[in-house]
């Protein structure tokens, strides 16, 4: 019997239109905007100013703190100004424009297609190119890596975990990696294997991506210590509380180190390539797009770039989704630039985008049973509307990992992720005013 989480989840469509699209890899565009903040915590400093000649791979920014990542030009050109700009969570923050000319490279980045296999660096020079490298989670929540990789002290790892599930409907950029990319992949592994001092990884893919997971479990056979583990398709398995439970059976973190399968070959192209992450796979879709693709692309890309190489923006278009349907957000305009985090652009059409009008709850439970984290929505939304966030609090809305499952099992169409994300944010300041 397949593996899955043992808490709630659903299964939407998946409409997995641009599957077995081979990746096209974009020009660069004649101007990128690479915002400082593409990563959690703090945002990145540039260390360039106007005017300034760069190259591909070219440090633009450094990591502002801790929790931090390092910033890479994606192309070669001319730094035109740095100055806020818009990016998809419709406020404006600092990015550094650049004016694209040519396509020189940093000369220290190996181009070549040789597979590099044999590594003598130790755990800790693994670890520091990963943070030179400016590499974050690529599953979407953009977590620096290399503290992914520092345990805290007392902890140890037991396991590296490799997020290959790609539960959200439409995108496929995960799975086209896997075919396309997959001993590179399996380098990266053993890359993380040996930060951590594992000798066991996991690399789970639900059971919808039936060619990848032959593919690299072909190649596994010569990399020790690496299983490829099919799993249920079941939403959001890709959560990492969910994807720990569905893959060890335990409820907790500790012990398990997880890591998206982009951000295995973004290490192993950091550490064996001296390449900086600066280019990332987007998948383009949408049930109106003429040519749903999967592009490899270079931060700082402006979106529109994207859906033109896609056929266009399509007429009854009603939103622009940056990610999926369940997680992903509306972008306010399509020049916001490309991230770290852009796992894809989800064109909805206008009926598609229209939200079914909302009505009282009838208390069905619904989304209390499709909670992979066990909370009660309906509760929490509640608590929201009548700002009572100490019983939202003591309900746990922070553990809400904003999945929508709720909001898409709801019988009476309610906002509930809505309201439950202005009361988490409400209830996770008063926990930090608390603190400090």
């Amino acid at each position: 019997m397949l593996r899955t989480f043992r808490i709630g989840g659903i299964h939407p469509p998946e409409n997995k239109l641009s599957a077995g699209k081979k990746i096209t890899a974009l020009a660069a565009p004649k101007q990128v905007i690479i915002p400082l903040s593409q990563h959690i915590g703090a945002p990145a400093q540039a260390v360039v100013k106007k005017g300034d000649l760069v190259k591909v791979g070219t440090l633009v920014a450094k990591a502002g703190g801790f929790v931090s990542a390092n910033i890479h030009s994606s192309v070669s050109g001319k730094v035109n100004k740095i100055d806020n700009a818009l990016d998809s969570s419709g406020y404006k923050r600092p990015a550094i424009y650049i004016d694209v000319e040519g396509d020189e490279w940093e000369e220290t980045i190996d181009r070549s297609d040789a597979l590099v296999k044999d590594c003598t660096l130790s755990s800790k020079e693994i670890v520091d190119k990963i943070a030179a490298a400016g590499i974050v989670g690529l599953g979407g929540a953009t977590f620096p890596t290399q503290v992914k990789l520092m345990p805290p002290p007392g902890s140890k790892a037991e396991i590296i975990i490799i997020n290959a599930v790609e539960c959200e409907p439409y995108l496929t950029s995960d799975h086209s990696l896997m075919m396309e990319k997959g001993e590179q992949i399996l380098v990266g592994v053993t890359l993380l294997m040996k930060a951590v001092n594992v000798n066991k990884a996991v690399i789970g893919i639900e059971n919808n991506k039936p060619d990848a997971i032959a593919h690299l479990t072909k190649l596994a056979a010569a990399y020790p210590g690496i299983e490829i583990m099919p799993l249920k398709v079941q939403y959001p398995q890709g959560g990492e509380k969910q994807l720990i439970d569905a893959v060890i059976r335990r409820q907790v973190k500790s012990g398990a180190v997880v890591q998206n399968v982009g951000t295995a070959y973004a290490v192993y192209e950091a550490v064996q390539k001296n390449k900086p992450l600066f280019e990332r796979v987007v998948t383009v879709t949408g049930k109106a797009v003429a040519t749903p693709s999967n592009f490899l692309v270079r931060m700082g890309t402006p979106i529109n770039t994207l859906i033109e190489a896609a056929g266009g923006l399509p007429e009854n278009t009603g939103k622009i989704i940056g990610g999926g349907p369940m997680m992903g957000k509306a972008l306010v305009s399509a020049e916001i630039p490309v991230t770290k985090g852009s796992s894809g652009v989800l064109l909805l059409t206008k009926e598609e985008s229209i939200r079914k009008p909302m009505q009282d709850c009838i208390r069905c439970a619904k989304c209390v049973n499709v909670c992979p984290m066990g909370l009660n929505p309906a509760f929490l939304m509640k608590f929201t509307i009548y700002k009572d966030w100490e019983k939202a609090e003591a309900n746990y809305i922070q553990d809400c990992i904003e999945c929508g499952s709720c909001s898409y099992t709801c019988p009476a169409h309610r906002p509930l992720l809505d309201q439950i994300r202005l009361g988490k944010g409400k209830v996770m300041g008063i926990i930090r005013a608390r603190k400090s």
